[in-house]
This record gives C-alpha cells, structure tokens and sequence, in this order.
C-alpha cells in the first residue's frame, strides 16, 4: 500500500522568525543555533539543521479536533527553511536515523493503534497500519523526546 508522508508549511511559522527572543520567549517559543547534526529536526524540511543554522523551538497543536487525543507539543523550524515535497512512498533521511512512534488515527480522531519503529524498518509498520480499514491518518513522533514529526496519509 502506497504513502504519503507531509511536512508543514513554512508560511505557518514566519511571523516567529521576525521576533527577538524575548517575544519569542511571551510565545513560548526560543531561538537556538545548531551546535550537533542530528539533533535538531526542522519539520519543514524533514532534515536536520546543519550545525551553526539558526532554528526556532516553538509548541505547535500537531493533533486538532475535540477528541481525547487533542495535542500539542515542540518542533524545530530552520530559519532558512523552505517548503518541501516528499516524494510518495519515501522516508526521508531525518526519520530513518531515529526511534519511531507511530500512532494510527481514525476519522473521530481516536487514536485506534500504535507502534514502535526503528526508522530504518519504519515502511513495515506504516503499511500494516494503513491497512487496518478503521485508519484515517498517521502520526510520526520521535520516540525518544515524543517530539511530533510528521504526517502520514495512503498514497
């Protein structure tokens, strides 16, 4: 079974990028300069920032809607991020170098299943839970930090 994986829009966050830390900070959010490649996952791109690159640390409501499963948390935007396309079927480098949590989501946005994945085997669990005729959508979080990564819908 085919997939889609998506990254976010850029224009989402470009009012952040004009701030000083201080408004940043009343946002809740913090400007870092990559010091490690990886380390710090832009969600934009799907690639890791290059050490010395500016990034913003700032929450972001990754699950909507009024279920029990509503979320928000941290992600990574490079300054210098600019929208990106992962082609189907395609995991891209910054998710296979890491631990995965996948978690399957139906159309009430109900969590229905979940699992854990090494990035470089991640292609097994995401077809056996597409195929479950109940999921509507995926999430792709970091396992270590729980960090939301990314979106994975059929192809």
């Amino acid at each position: 079974m085919g997939f889609q994986i998506s990254t976010l829009r850029r224009d989402r966050f470009d009012e952040l990028f004009g701030l000083g830390d201080e408004a940043l900070a009343r946002l809740g959010a913090k400007r870092y300069v990559a010091d490690r490649k990886p380390g710090f996952p832009c969600r934009v791109t799907l690639q890791d920032a290059e050490p010395g690159e500016r990034v913003i640390l700032v929450p972001f409501e990754h699950q909507h809607g009024t279920s029990p499963y509503r979320a928000s948390g941290p992600i990574f935007v490079r300054e210098s991020a600019i929208d990106a396309t992962v082609p189907p079927n395609v995991v891209p480098e910054v998710l296979r170098t890491r631990l995965l949590s996948v978690r399957a989501y139906d159309a009430a946005d109900l969590m229905v299943d979940a699992d854990v994945a090494d990035g470089r085997e991640v292609e097994g669990v995401i077809e056996r839970l597409l195929c479950d005729g109940r999921v509507r959508y995926l999430h792709v979080h970091f396992a270590r930090p729980g960090c939301y990564a990314c979106r994975i819908d059929r192809g």
